[in-house]
């Protein structure tokens, strides 16, 4: 793998055995994560095992602002707020952090893609999830935690540009024509054929059907960055392509955007994704599957 690579996985992803390490020494921050939309409440899973020193962060109420038709299930929280619940995790200033959950980093990607959109650059996504910890003999806590309040300054929040790029629904329906839209979605989702949520099936017409679980092995651990370059090669993603990522509400859509980093390729989020595209009847919608080339 070349060196470049190496530094591009390393500033997105933590191994277990060298998370391990960290903790023995100058330990970091570390955010549980865990969420689905069959489960969105994950502070039972939490209290019955996580991390030593682990805080739990509620996705829908600590990532997200409040969700509407026009902004989508889980639009992008107030920079002030996402301040204030960093705050409440603990979050101290020039600490590091590491953020987990039990889905292989779906739902962890998203407090990781939004500290670092808010500023923040040392913010790393534990590889192999909770599994992975669980396997190479990490230990557990169990219990409710309340940390000590923090003192954290998000750049965002005082005022600097955000760190990471998005698009909207506008800059969404142009994209495919001189770069690349990935809908992170399942293949069925993207298809039309089913869906469980929103108020439409389908896909914005143009996109290519990426779908996120395919970045993990069967371990659920990020697939080698050789792996992941053929894997986003085959959808048209190439040394300097314009690419877009979007998923049912933002959530999964943040993966594969950290999937994309970690093998050097820099990508937007369109936070309102399909959840705020289907909502709008003035939207196009395609179904079936695209032919590209």
């Amino acid at each position: 793998m070349p060196e470049t690579e190496d530094v591009a996985r390393a500033e997105v992803l933590v191994a277990p055995a060298a998370l391990r390490a960290e903790l023995d020494a100058d330990p970091p921050h570390l955010l549980d994560v865990r969420w689905s939309l069959q489960r969105p409440d994950g502070r039972s899973d939490f209290e019955a095992g996580h991390l030593p020193g682990a805080v739990y962060v509620d996705l829908a109420t600590e990532l997200a602002g409040p969700p509407s038709a026009a902004a989508g299930r889980h639009p992008l929280p107030e920079p002030a707020a996402l301040q204030a619940a960093a705050r409440r995790w603990g979050l101290r200033q020039g600490r590091p952090v590491v953020v987990y959950d039990d889905l292989g980093g779906s739902s962890a990607a998203r407090a990781w893609w939004l500290l670092r959109w808010a500023g923040l650059r040392e913010v790393r996504i534990l590889d192999g999830a909770l599994a992975g910890w669980r396997a190479a003999g990490g230990p557990l806590e169990t219990g409710p935690v309340q940390p000590e309040p923090g003192d954290v300054v998000l750049p965002l929040a005082a005022g600097a540009a955000p760190a990471m790029r998005t698009t909207d629904a506008d800059g969404v329906a142009a994209w495919s024509e001189g770069g690349v839209l990935l809908d992170a979605r399942a293949g069925e989702r993207y298809r039309g054929e089913h869906e469980p949520v929103d108020p439409r099936a389908g896909h914005v017409p143009g996109a290519r059907s990426a779908p996120t679980t395919d970045n993990l092995d069967p371990a659920g651990a990020f697939r080698p960055a050789e792996e992941l370059l053929d894997r986003f090669a085959a959808h048209g993603v190439t040394a300097g392509s314009r690419v877009a990522v979007y998923c049912g509400s933002g959530v999964t859509a943040a993966h594969q955007v950290a999937a994309l980093a970690s093998v050097g390729v820099d990508a937007a989020l369109y936070p309102g994704s399909w959840s705020q595209w289907s909502s709008d009847p003035d939207r196009p919608v395609a179904t079936g599957d695209e032919t590209h080339t």
